[in-house]
């Protein structure tokens, strides 16, 4: 790796990507992308055991196929240099910023949506000019296979490295001096990851997780918010980073909403979790956890109610049937951990006041969910919990839009990427001053004495 970094590192100062080149580039990725999909889809349904294709095309495919097509179209905008005002004192000097390549980038992707998440950020390091490792989880061999032909076609392996191997190779992977490194993954990884890089003062965009709440503030919203909490919470299973992890509503409602939420679960699988349209669960030591996330609760006595009516689980083909679980035991393992599966606890609480001072006194969340069609509700809500990003009335699409920046905040992450805000996080923003000929600055050049004293009092006033 040491090898490959230096091979990329020498090859980007020999030759930094042109704004055409990284045009080319893009159009070409667009291009091969399309051509890769059918297999990249049936790769991924086969690292998980079973995925929609419907899944793995909106969840994957179209969202790194938005992201090129996007980023390519205003490239040249975003490469321009922007004018920045001088202070008076400078007249007539000029001063800009430039936004120039960063050299090497880092880039470890995650297993639940693997283009999405390896792909898309790296559309953003090509774009600003950089040079890329990447590094794919060892969960997904097939799409990482496939993945391999597809740069192996694109790239030149000094432009980007595919780096394949398990934790080990991820520990040291992070460890490298790169330019920038952008990791996705869980909080827990996170923290070593972030340690791995303060050796090399490595720059670190931390894409990570948490519990994201979904925050019902009347009963009479429910109709609203359960088709768009089901199709969040579980597309891929629950295995989305930005899925509501828990939903509050008003207290006495929770039961209600439950068996509303389990009309609608069946109404969109009628097939249940046996049927085509459900995401397995990606590996037996992930089926086993939230099965025994399932079992503490169950034998605390908590209230579970499954949403399908055939509610088995598969072990064999790691399709868990989802359930809810109503006012769990606070210290519940499902409570304290981000569940990444389709287990949904509900939780009734007094007031919206009760819910924010809830939120509130965890770690900051990736995404908040609120339904509520009262402005001063939100506003309350927005101006009152701090969340990575905020989707009102809906799941998951706030990280749809790409004029937005995605990411989190404390223990959910740090940095953004996506649109203009990828191109930025991997690139610098470079300051220039020029100098004229004619310059008042002299004004202020040694030796100071007389009037330039008496102007500099004058000034400080």
């Amino acid at each position: 790796m040491q090898q490959q970094l230096q091979a990329c590192r020498s090859a980007w100062l020999q030759h930094k990507p042109s704004v055409d080149e990284r045009r080319r580039l893009l159009a070409e990725f667009s291009d091969r992308l399309s051509e890769y999909a059918p297999r990249l889809v049936e790769a991924m349904s086969a690292d998980f055991g079973h995925r929609p294709f419907a899944e793995s095309m909106l969840g994957d495919v179209l969202q790194v196929q938005e992201e090129i097509r996007f980023t390519r179209a205003r490239l040249r905008a975003w490469c321009k240099r922007q004018p920045v005002v001088v202070d008076w004192k400078y007249w007539p000097g000029q001063a800009w910023l430039q936004y120039r390549p960063l050299g090497v980038v880092g880039v470890v992707s995650a297993w639940n949506y693997p283009l999405t998440v390896g792909l898309t950020p790296l559309v953003s390091v090509l774009a600003a000019g950089n040079h890329a490792m990447y590094k794919p989880s060892e969960f997904n061999p097939a799409t990482n296979a496939v993945l391999a032909e597809l740069f192996a076609e694109l790239f030149a392996p000094e432009q980007v490295a595919l780096v394949s191997g398990g934790p080990e190779v991820a520990a040291a992977f992070t460890a490298l001096p790169f330019d920038h490194l952008i990791f996705t993954g869980s909080t827990q990884i996170g923290r070593k990851v972030m340690a791995a890089a303060a050796h090399n003062l490595t720059p670190v965009t931390l894409e990570l997780g948490g519990k994201s709440p979904a925050v019902i503030t009347s009963q009479e919203q429910f109709a609203a918010a359960i088709g768009a909490i089901v199709s969040g919470k579980f597309f891929n299973a629950g295995q989305t980073c930005i899925a509501p992890d828990y939903v509050i509503v008003p207290s006495g409602s929770g039961k209600e909403f439950i068996r509303q939420l389990q009309q609608a679960a069946q109404a969109a699988y009628p097939q249940a979790n046996r049927g085509d349209a459900w995401t397995s669960i990606i590996t037996d030591r992930h089926y086993q956890r939230l099965q025994q996330l399932l079992a503490e609760v169950e034998d605390a006595g908590a209230a579970i109610t499954a949403l399908f009516s055939q509610a088995e689980s598969y072990a064999e083909s790691r399709r868990m049937a989802p359930m809810a679980i109503l006012n769990p035991p606070a210290d519940a393992r499902l409570l304290q951990e981000e569940i990444f599966g389709p287990l949904l606890p509900v939780l009734e609480m007094d007031d919206l006041d009760s819910a924010m001072q809830y939120i509130n006194e965890r770690p900051r969340p990736l995404s908040l969910y609120l339904f509520s069609q009262d402005q001063a509700e939100q506003e309350r809500v927005l101006a009152g919990v701090s969340a990575g990003g905020f989707c009102i009335n809906d799941t998951l699409l706030h990280m749809a839009q790409l004029n937005l920046p995605f990411g989190g905040i404390g223990a959910s992450g740090m940095g953004s990427y996506h649109g203009w805000y990828g191109f930025r996080t991997f690139s610098q923003a470079q300051p220039v001053y020029r100098q004229s000929r004619l310059s008042a600055s002299r004004l202020f050049k040694p030796p100071f004495q007389g009037w330039k004293q008496r102007l500099i009092k004058l000034l400080a006033r």
